[in-house]
């Protein structure tokens, strides 16, 4: 090995030694950006490609589920003829996965406008993929590029809109009544808004509008996303007690479709699809505006006017009458939801000024609490609206709870909540002392 001296510098090709490792102290290695400045692009796919591909895969395993639930009942009929249930199956797919993207369908039954939360979750989460593989296919990785985003947002919208008209196209050829034009514009803005979400993570463009914002808009929203999630899961809890305390009724329904074992799983499972709707239906109901099965109908804590129903298990957890005695308790869910988001809010806003050893104002701890309360009331508001639709027409052409006054309810609600937990938290808890001064250190005398 040469060595080094002042006179006898290292040269260019004494850098690299195989096997050698550098004296001194060890550096961290850089950390490589992935748009890489100064390198021509390498294997990066056309932008109509990537989106069209990645729409079309999102939509396959969208609707390849819906296929197989709803399939089980067809061949579950016609199990002697596979191949003519098949047709049946594929088409009964498109329907139900249309209507899961909240696209009406016209039958001789009347409109048919329920739509499965469950399945548009599981369409939403597939198209934010799409959005984050369609990013990185065209190299806006870490690009920071809001246009960039935009445009993937819009090509992702576009070819999944192009093929919700496709779908409508052979669903109406079949004799229902479905607008092309409707389904193409409702995938093409589902679609887009969900790439979107995608396209802003992948590129970096979500953390600078996270840095940008204002801090107290930032723990607002948080707030209002726990205490959404916090009103979900106990409406959740009590949707899933009312149908197990009515699991009686649930089994004799399921029992009375002549279907075999196959078409009652399915039943099982269309059921399970509209899960999500009965829980946001149970928190409209324990927030108090509570929802409607019918026309002229209502489900409220304070009254329970329903007709005759369907023969649908999930609706075997329906309340008999209103609340009294110990059920009443249900009434103050809501704002102990919303008060344990405004004492999480506390707790971290408390931690983190341990850690800086600066104390907690009050403005940025109650502004947040307030904020909350609309951000809660938003996103309940579209939960309702999505949630309900006709069943058909007559009595069932008014299903589910209506969005404005959800919404209304829930932006008090949580806002009051939230402010009381948040001061409570604060006041329990005990604020960090301020940093002491440190003394200047002492200099020996000689």
């Amino acid at each position: 090995m040469s060595r080094v001296t002042p006179d006898q510098p290292r040269h260019p090709a004494d850098e690299v030694v195989a096997g050698a490792r550098p004296s001194g102290r060890a550096r961290p290695a850089p950390r490589v950006p992935a748009p890489r400045s100064g390198e021509p692009p390498r294997g990066r796919a056309p932008l109509p490609v990537a989106a069209g591909v990645a729409a079309l895969w999102a939509a396959v395993t969208s609707w390849l589920p819906v296929t197989l639930v709803l399939g089980l009942a067809q061949l579950s009929e016609d199990a002697g003829s596979l191949p003519g249930a098949l047709p049946g199956a594929l088409r009964a797919g498109l329907v139900g996965w249309l209507l899961g993207h909240g696209v009406p369908l016209e039958t001789s039954a009347g409109p048919l406008g329920l739509a499965p939360l469950a399945l548009t979750a599981l369409a939403v989460w597939r198209l934010t993929r799409a959005g984050v593989h369609v990013s990185r296919a065209i190299g806006a990785r870490g690009h920071r590029s809001p246009g960039r985003a935009l445009t993937v947002a819009v090509a992702v919208g576009i070819g999944y809109g192009v093929l919700g008209a496709l779908a409508a196209l052979a669903v109406g050829a079949g004799g229902l009544r479905v607008s092309p034009l409707r389904a193409g514009l409702t995938f093409a803005v589902l679609g887009g808004l969900a790439a979107l979400v995608g396209a802003l993570r992948t590129t970096g463009v979500w953390v600078l509008l996270t840095r940008r914002s204002p801090a107290a808009l930032r723990d607002g929203v948080r707030t209002g996303l726990v205490a959404v999630l916090l009103l979900l899961g106990a409406g959740a809890g009590a949707a899933g007690l009312a149908v197990a305390t009515g699991g009686g009724d649930a089994a004799d329904m399921i029992g009375a479709y002549r279907t075999g074992v196959a078409g009652q799983a399915g039943i099982t499972l269309v059921s399970l699809a509209y899960a999500p709707n009965a829980t946001v239906w149970s928190v409209s109901y324990l927030l108090g505006p509570g929802f409607a099965v019918g026309t002229d109908t209502a489900v409220r804590t304070s009254e329970v006017s329903v007709g005759a129903l369907p023969a649908v298990p999930l609706l075997a957890g329906l309340p008999r009458g209103p609340v009294d005695g110990l059920g009443a308790a249900l009434l103050a869910v809501p704002v102990l939801a919303a008060m344990a988001a405004g004492w999480l809010l506390a707790r971290r806003l408390l931690r983190l000024a341990a850690e800086d050893r600066a104390p907690v104002r009050w403005s940025a701890l109650l502004v947040p609490a307030a904020l909350a309360g609309p951000v809660a009331g938003l996103l309940l508001g579209l939960a309702a609206a999505a949630s309900g639709g006709p069943l058909g027409g007559g009595r069932l052409a008014e299903i589910g709870p209506a969005a404005w006054p959800v919404a209304g309810v829930a932006t008090v609600v949580v806002a009051v909540g939230a402010l009381l937990g948040a001061a409570a938290g604060r006041s329990l808890t005990r604020t960090p002392a301020p940093p002491r001064p440190k003394a200047p250190p002492r200099r020996d005398e000689h």
